[in-house]
């Protein structure tokens, strides 16, 4: 009689082991789950970037080209619609200095682009500034 009421007051103390095993090993899995969710994140952001560059890229080698070829020295407004850059709007504004070197006069261009997508204060909205110095001098 005694070995069992010693039994049952013994019974319930492996219980609050269990309980604190599931406890932490539940508190591991939701800390994989989000690790796993930030470096998700982390790559979709470090991606968006990179086509945020690449769009202030565009940007710029569309006005050197107007300068160079077309001589045209304008602000504009890009929006990009193919490929990887769809999404992206690019604002364009130049500046240029006219210099004499010898006989000849050289045209210094002062490029920048400012690309973006999405909307500001959204968790996608990403966007670059970049700029660049051109010239027709040969």
């Amino acid at each position: 009689m005694r070995m069992q009421i010693a039994r049952q007051r013994l019974s319930g103390f492996s219980l609050v082991p269990a309980l604190f095993v599931l406890v932490v090993l539940a508190g591991l899995g939701v800390v994989a789950v989000r690790m796993m969710a930030v470096q998700q994140q982390t790559a979709v952001l470090a991606m968006q970037s990179a086509r945020a560059y690449a769009a202030a890229r565009t940007g710029i080698d569309w006005s050197v080209y107007q300068a160079l070829v077309n001589n045209s020295c304008a602000s504009s407004t890009i929006a990009l619609t193919e490929g990887g850059l769809a999404g992206f709007s690019v604002e364009t504004s130049c500046s240029t200095t006219t210099h004499a070197e010898g006989p000849n006069s050289v045209n210094v261009y002062v490029i920048e682009a400012f690309a973006r997508s999405g909307s500001y204060g959204t968790p996608d909205y990403v966007s670059r500034r970049i700029r660049s110095t051109v010239t027709d001098a040969t």
